[in-house]
């Protein structure tokens, strides 16, 4: 007989049986989606659906009560101001369980586990996201850099208050390179050749 046999051990002792089901239903709030085995999906299942009824009292005690279950004050404050809302006017069936086959290596029979929407509420949703999308733009064009051409302007204005010129007046009047036979007279090359200075040193010497 299987009396008083309802949950499943899933091959772990008590400690780590419940440090995993805490955490299956903690990244379910917070993700709102997880994908594991079936068993595991459908134990945590039962302790996600009791976490979302006492969200729904909304009282001190039931947050206190929550928060020694749930991991993370974020994950509490998720799950009693915006998971718990969605369901005001349902009573259980707050989570859904698909079968999406068998993974590789053990075969092991794996299942997304998910918070239920209803239609109503992912139109609202929508909604709300559209328009922070709308004002997210609304900021940003506000906020917009200056045109390129009207940055370079006063860049080049600023840079002319400064140094008194701009940059392309300042290479116009560089000075000018000098002539061939200066090259030559400082040892320049001659020809093309590596050693015209050195000739023409030469030579001077033997007319000397």
């Amino acid at each position: 007989m299987r009396h008083r046999k309802d949950h499943r051990k899933l091959s772990r002792t008590r400690e780590h049986r419940k440090a995993l089901l805490r955490n299956l239903t903690t990244s379910l709030i917070w993700h709102e989606r997880i994908e594991t085995t079936v068993a595991k999906a459908k134990e945590a299942r039962r302790m996600a659906e009791r976490m979302i009824t006492f969200a729904k009292r909304g009282d001190v005690a039931a947050r206190r009560h929550v928060s020694r279950f749930v991991h993370g004050d974020d994950v509490v404050r998720k799950l009693f101001d915006t998971v718990a809302p969605w369901y005001t006017d349902r009573n259980g069936g707050y989570t859904r369980i698909i079968k999406i086959g068998r993974r590789l290596g053990d075969a092991g029979e794996t299942a997304l586990l998910e918070l239920v929407k209803s239609p109503e509420l992912k139109e609202r949703l929508r909604k709300e996201a559209e328009e922070r999308a709308k004002a997210d733009k609304v900021a940003k064009k506000g906020k917009a850099a200056p045109a390129k051409g009207e940055a370079g302007k006063e860049g080049g204005k600023e840079a002319a208050a400064e140094g008194g010129e701009s940059a392309p007046a300042a290479r116009k009047e560089r000075p000018p390179k000098p002539a061939r036979g200066d090259r030559m007279k400082k040892g320049g090359k001659m020809g093309g050749s590596p050693h015209g200075g050195t000739r023409a040193r030469q030579r001077g010497k033997s007319g000397d």
